[in-house]
């Protein structure tokens, strides 16, 4: 029997489309940071964090439309784990380092960070598809959400709101000679950690 060819057109389903715009929302957000340290304009960050929101917004649409229309594929579960670590893990990552936290122990904790998201998007595609061969459904998260790094974004908004970014973000900077660390990077190491947690259940609504 000869192997259907296949078609990356003729497979995008309505939801695959709404997290393709998940992961375009997501890679807006690193670009208008990336111009944001070429060129410092404060709407180049609102912009930023303004399409976060958005791109969760696409994320919770797309698996509901799945659902209603009952075309859950594993293609759209790779896709949408894809335009996660996209929109959740690299974007909020780029966002602190560019404002401001990118000093010696800074840059491998969002390294951390944005490992541990990756991390947790395989272990839960992997963990969902034993539940469904099983015939059951994910009851249950191990670890927090990618998308709860969210969170930090809205943080990291009202640091920029206020002005208090660079060496001026909250909790100061610690200097080691020449070298810098702001110790509000750890918030990144603790939401990292959480999302690998194997003991950490949040409810799967």
């Amino acid at each position: 029997m000869k192997k259907a060819h296949f078609s990356m057109l003729r497979t995008y389903r309505a939801a695959d489309l709404l997290t393709l715009g998940n992961g375009a929302a997501g890679t807006g957000a690193i670009f208008a940071v990336i111009g944001y340290i070429e060129a410092p304009e404060r709407w180049r960050v609102y912009l930023a964090i303004g399409l976060l929101p958005l791109a969760l917004a696409l994320d919770i649409a797309d698996g509901k439309i799945a659902r209603w229309r009952k075309t859950h594929s594993l293609f759209g579960a790779e896709l949408d784990s894809l335009a996660d670590i996209v929109s959740f893990g690299v974007a909020p990552a780029v966002l602190a380092y560019g404002l401001g936290m990118r000093g010696v122990l800074d840059v491998p904790i969002l390294l951390y960070f944005v490992a541990c998201g990756i991390s947790r998007l395989a272990r839960y595609n992997i963990t969902a598809a034993e539940i469904a061969a099983a015939g059951d459904k994910v009851k249950y998260f191990e670890g927090t959400p990618i998308p709860s790094s969210l969170l930090l974004v809205v943080a990291l908004a009202l640091c920029f709101h206020w002005n208090r970014i660079g060496d001026d973000l909250p909790l100061g900077v610690v200097r080691i000679g020449a070298l810098k660390w702001h110790p509000l990077s750890l918030l990144y190491f603790l939401s990292g950690s959480a999302m690998i947690s194997k003991t950490l259940r949040i409810p799967k609504l």
